[in-house]
């Protein structure tokens, strides 16, 4: 299993389009992502980059395995 390293926001978003999420679309305080009935929400682009441990969390309310994960590079 690969470790989680952190990623930059368009890396993020990348990413998920390569697991067939659509968006980002405008939402509340967050955009947020769609594949079919699972609705995720991503944090607001900023300069910094996404740590490993908020990653996690994102993959996990995706339905994301890190080895999933770490094929969509």
């Amino acid at each position: 299993m690969d470790k989680l390293t952190p990623v930059s926001w368009k890396e993020l978003v990348k990413r998920l389009h390569e697991l067939s999420f659509a968006g980002p679309y405008a939402g509340g305080k967050h955009p947020y992502m769609v594949r079919g009935d699972i609705v995720l929400t991503i944090p607001n682009p900023h300069r910094e980059k996404i740590g490993a441990a908020l990653l996690l969390r994102i993959l996990k309310q995706a339905g994301i395995d890190r080895d999933e994960w770490s094929k969509s590079k």
